[in-house]
């Protein structure tokens, strides 16, 4: 493994009993780079990021950070933090109290650097968890956790539950206080639209396998949305397209690589967003969204 790879994955798999919850993933995270983690309910998300940090037993080769996450967890732990979708904060702890708290646990957190962020709130130090609302208690926790000395953190819906206000201070606070170009951020989300401009890179998962890993800009190279008169809707469908959609003002069709010349001058190239792109890649065969 590389100093530049943060995490390494090959023939990852998860096997609950009979049921398998990650098949055979390869794919690796390097420094500096912000990765949305895709995908339905029940994609296998959580179970990938539960390996991550040596909370699950997989199959096949997982280093995070150099280490083996179950055998050298411990030792992860220093250099990685995690933000499951469960996570609470006691109730009956003020915040400053969490801060001496974390001050003992955490031989690499900043006493300091969780003041600092907290001035960017409206939590103040006197504040009870149980008196704070949900986008409170989640900037709190976050100003908590960007606070160790950390290079990988994971979130798991790290904002689950919140409006969308308290949503964009969460990721304001995430990119501009802990995203130097050395750190790497993994985020599972289904608001997929809110975060797309955050993202550099996106694996997306479908079922347990991995269906795209890739950057963003190479998706930009490599997927091809064409805009189109319903005129041309038969010849565009012929091509045989990802995925055909609706756009403002007509139709779209969604091909992976550069579709034949004579396709490509029936429409006007636009882009496709990443939810265009995770419909395509995991939906189920039969749905077309031209019939919504």
């Amino acid at each position: 493994m590389t100093a530049d790879l943060l995490v390494e994955a090959r023939g990852l798999t998860v096997r609950y009993g009979a049921k398998t919850a990650i098949d055979d993933l390869s794919f690796t995270v390097p420094k500096g780079r912000v990765v949305g983690l895709l995908g339905h309910n029940g994609a296998g998300k959580t179970t990938l990021m539960k390996a991550m940090v040596g909370l699950n037993t997989p199959e096949g080769e997982l280093r995070v950070l150099g280490l083996n996450p179950k055998r050298d967890r411990v030792a992860l732990l220093q250099s990685a933090c995690y933000i499951p979708d469960v996570a609470t904060l006691p109730r009956w702890a003020r915040v400053a109290e969490l801060i001496t708290l974390m001050s003992g646990l955490h031989p690499g957190f900043s006493a300091e650097r969780a003041r600092a962020l907290l001035r960017r709130t409206s939590v103040g130090l006197s504040d009870k968890v149980k008196s704070l609302s949900k986008g409170m208690v989640a900037q709190a926790h976050l100003a908590l956790i960007a606070s160790i000395d950390a290079r990988l953190m994971i979130l798991d819906e790290p904002t689950l539950g919140l409006d969308v206000l308290s949503r964009k201070s969460f990721y304001e606070m995430l990119i501009d206080e802990w995203c130097d170009g050395e750190r790497s951020v993994v985020i599972s989300t289904h608001q997929v639209e809110e975060i797309e401009s955050l993202l550099s890179d996106v694996l997306m998962l479908n079922e347990g396998k991995l269906v795209l890993s890739i950057s963003l800009e190479d998706m930009d190279r490599r997927f091809v949305a064409l805009s189109h008169d319903a005129t041309v809707a038969d010849e565009m469908a012929a091509a045989h397209p990802l995925l055909r959609y609706r756009v403002q003002g007509g139709s779209a069709a969604l091909f992976d690589g550069a579709p034949p010349d004579h396709v490509q001058a029936l429409g006007r190239r636009v882009r496709p967003s990443l939810v265009d792109l995770f419909v395509a890649l995991t939906r189920k065969p039969e749905i077309d969204r031209t019939q919504f």
